[in-house]
């Protein structure tokens, strides 16, 4: 199992969308957790200066009744009379004076106060608070001090207008604040950051995947369509330099498809003299043969051209029904004579070049009912490709011959295949014709052995 979540992290961080999502996801988890703590930083500072000011503000306003009647103010004190302020212990030291609280009180009460302060632990406050808990409650003194919520609670030392040194303790509620780390937040925060992350990556990859898409379409059609140059500037760039490629590719095709082309014109004329020429030979089995070795030569140039034309395609790209048109096509071969059988559909539509296909198709049934003897063709759909088979029951192909089949030339009866196929005729293009005309239409053609005998040829393609 952790091998398996192991597989699958390293699967996301090879795509650009998975490393996106990732280190996207991450850095903003950590920038919301610093931002969290800095946020609860700042709100216990500014808790805490309240407080301060509070104890300051108390300090202020007993430090008159000071002046105009100690006696009085002490036992207002004594009986608990002014709200927050008591009587500090006496002989209790202050452990650390708090310099922002000295501060405070010097400006309220002026240098000549000379006034000094400090946080203590409440239980020396209250001491007799706790006592009467814990008797009240049957607890020790340290389990109810344990137990007890008490004030905070502050000593202040100042001088009055008399210059007597007075000492005070001045009380609060406890500050207890809730932390902003609970874990229905953070959980929240992390399904927040990923689902950001998702669609940032999402949005950042889109391009990415265009450009993927339109370069293997491009790498089984040379006729592949152009890509809308839309995105960020860089993107832009990208995909116009794809298209640029396309088109020089396309314009390079059909260069060398119009100099065969003239090149086969060309050779028309001196080959028709020489055919007419030939028919002067007196010797009967040499102009036989002289004739035949000419036939040869333009077939060869026909083919050649007809090789040459098939790695491209001006057809306009169309969504058909795929099981109408290859039942019709095997119909059509049916008539003519040749044992062909449509032997089931898949119920899909595909988006391809009607004719291209068409052409394809005829080359492999024609092949399976020239080697073969026979055609089963059918149809089938696997997850979101669509496959027509052509099958025969011919000998098949040894497996080191199969491949070889689509070179250009390259004829069944060669070498390993020359058993498995014998002689038969044509020049040895009809497979070369056949794959170049598949990927016109974004297909491919592979070749197989059937387990029952005989040879099956594949055209593979993207259901619509």
């Amino acid at each position: 199992m952790k091998l398996t979540s192991l597989l699958d992290l390293g699967a996301v961080l090879n795509t650009m969308a998975g490393r996106i999502f990732i280190f996207l996801s991450i850095g903003m988890l950590i920038a919301a957790t610093a931002s969290l703590l800095v946020a609860e930083q700042k709100r216990r500072s500014d808790f805490e200066h309240v407080r301060l000011e509070r104890v300051v503000t108390a300090v202020s306003d007993v430090r008159p009744q000071f002046d105009r009647n100690p006696a009085e103010t002490m036992q207002l004190i004594s009986e608990d009379r002014i709200v927050s302020v008591r009587p500090a212990p006496e002989g209790m030291a202050i452990p650390v004076s708090d310099p922002d609280l000295v501060k405070g009180l010097q400006q309220a009460l002026g240098p000549m106060a000379n006034p000094d302060a400090g946080e203590v632990s409440s239980s020396l406050c209250f001491p007799r608070r706790i006592q009467t808990i814990a008797e009240a409650s049957g607890l020790t003194r340290g389990e109810q001090m344990a137990h007890a919520v008490l004030p905070d609670c502050w000593i202040v030392r100042f001088n009055d207008a008399a210059n007597v040194r007075r000492s005070v303790a001045i009380y609060l509620p406890p500050m207890i604040l809730g932390s902003a780390f609970n874990w229905d937040y953070f959980v929240g925060l992390v399904i927040g950051s990923a689902i950001l992350a998702i669609l940032i990556a999402r949005f950042a990859s889109a391009p990415l995947v265009r450009l993927r898409k339109a370069a293997n379409s491009f790498s089984v059609s040379q006729d592949g369509e152009q890509i809308d140059e839309t995105g960020p500037r860089e993107v832009r760039a990208a995909l116009a330099t794809f298209n640029v490629m396309q088109k020089r590719v396309r314009d390079g095709f059909q260069n060398r498809t119009q100099l065969l082309a003239s090149i086969s014109h060309d050779l028309q004329t001196p080959l028709t003299r020489l055919r007419l020429r030939l028919e002067q030979v007196t010797d009967e089995k040499l102009r036989q043969k002289l004739i035949n070795d000419l036939a040869a030569t333009q077939s060869l140039v026909r083919e050649g051209l007809d090789l040459a034309r098939s790695t491209e395609s001006g057809e306009e790209w169309s969504v058909v029904d795929i099981d109408s048109l290859v039942a019709s096509i095997a119909e059509d071969a049916a008539e003519f004579g040749a044992s062909v059988s449509f032997s089931g559909g898949c119920g899909r539509n595909v988006r391809v070049k009607p004719s291209a296909l068409s052409r394809c198709l005829n080359n492999l049934i024609d092949n399976a009912v020239r080697y073969g003897g026979d055609a089963e063709v059918s149809c089938r759909a696997d997850n979101d490709r669509v496959v027509i088979s052509v099958r025969d029951h011919g000998p098949g192909l040894s497996p080191e011959c199969i491949e070889r089949m689509f070179e250009p030339f390259v004829r069944g009866e060669g070498e390993a295949g020359r058993a498995a196929r014998g002689p038969g005729p044509g020049t040895g293009i009809g497979l070369t014709i056949a794959r170049a005309q598949a990927r016109t239409s974004g297909a491919e053609v592979h070749l197989r052995n059937h387990a029952g005998g005989g040879l099956v040829a594949e055209i593979e393609m993207a259901a619509a």
